[in-house]
């Protein structure tokens, strides 16, 4: 069945950004309004540079799909751009400047140290959502492109209005994708429409880039949530368990077991510290045990999930 005009679907597509990219989410609001705290900056850059790691794999995983030489020569630029040709260039390098100027240590940062697990999953999610479709849709789910290039010049104007810290050269990486995005976006959205002609296909484009959206969009859940103050909700009863028993969180319609670890997590969520500091006190209490920070975050995110724990927003 053949599909929509080759207007009709770019307008489709560019559809999708104006109601699902992440530059609506309110965390990326917030940093365009100039309301994130230091720390808030911090976790950002830290978090997006996994993301950024992704890209050229993924990239890698496209030209490996491609029969086409040509295809391959024109993509390979992508990696070339963050990767660099030599040691010391491209957008990796650019983003460790950026880390250096928050105040983060580029080291800790390039050792992928202290990564939410949400965010891990968020962009592991990427990768696996290419390896495991066809060049159309992979093609397709890169098309967040088309809208990088106007966040990033609203990132460029909040930075240097609202956080004079950041020194301006760690801004180059956002300086260099206002030009390399929109090129991207256009080689990839003419592969699209010309090979994206019937209808299913379309659809399947569609909903790459829709998958794409949601994929940057969990990432900031895990931001955001990281810097919000849990607490246990009022309609949760912690009920200590007798002695050999475990813990229990009672809910209206269900009852939670707790292992050890959970009730020790759940005390601390008292509203006044975030989910990090939940987090980093659990590490020091158990330094015997080299996931307990991971495994702290994985488990408020699934208690804030099921309503045992609620994320009050970080205001301070």
């Amino acid at each position: 069945m053949s599909g929509w005009t080759a207007d009709e679907f770019e307008a489709r597509l560019r559809r999708v950004g104006t109601e699902r990219y992440h530059d609506r989410h309110p965390f990326n609001r917030r940093m365009h309004d100039g309301e994130l705290s230091e720390s808030e900056i911090r976790t950002w850059v830290r978090n997006r540079y996994y993301y950024q790691t992704r890209i050229p794999i993924k990239d890698a995983l496209i030209v490996a799909k491609a029969r086409d030489p040509g295809f391959r020569r024109d993509w390979v630029q992508r990696i070339h751009d963050h990767d660099g040709t030599r040691p010391g260039e491209g957008g990796l390098e650019l983003w460790l400047a950026l880390a250096d100027a928050v105040g983060l240590s580029r080291d800790s940062v390039a050792n992928l140290d202290e990564i939410l697990p949400g965010v891990r999953v968020a962009c592991d999610m990427y990768v696996e959502f290419v390896e495991g479709h066809d060049l159309l849709e992979s093609v397709a789910s890169s098309l967040t492109e088309m809208f990088a290039g106007d966040i990033m010049k609203l990132r460029i104007a909040a930075f240097e209005k609202h956080y004079p810290w950041v020194a301006t050269d760690g801004l180059r990486y956002f300086q260099s994708r206002t030009t390399q995005a929109p090129r991207d976006a256009a080689w990839g959205l003419a592969y699209v429409v010309e090979h994206a002609v019937e209808a299913a296909d379309q659809q399947r484009c569609i909903e790459a880039l829709t998958r794409k959206c949601e994929i940057l969009w969990n990432l900031l859940d895990a931001v955001e949530f990281a810097h919000s103050r849990p607490r246990v909700a009022p309609h949760a009863q912690l009920r200590a368990g007798a002695p050999g028993t475990k813990a229990t969180v009672v809910l209206p319609e269900r009852a939670v077991e707790l292992n050890p670890s959970g009730a020790e997590i759940l005390a601390l969520c008292d509203g006044r510290r975030i989910a990090l500091d939940v987090a980093d006190a659990m590490r020091s209490r158990h330094r015997d045990s080299g996931c307990v920070w991971d495994e702290t975050h994985e488990f408020l995110q699934n208690m804030n999930r099921i309503g045992v724990v609620q994320a009050m927003p970080n205001r301070s």
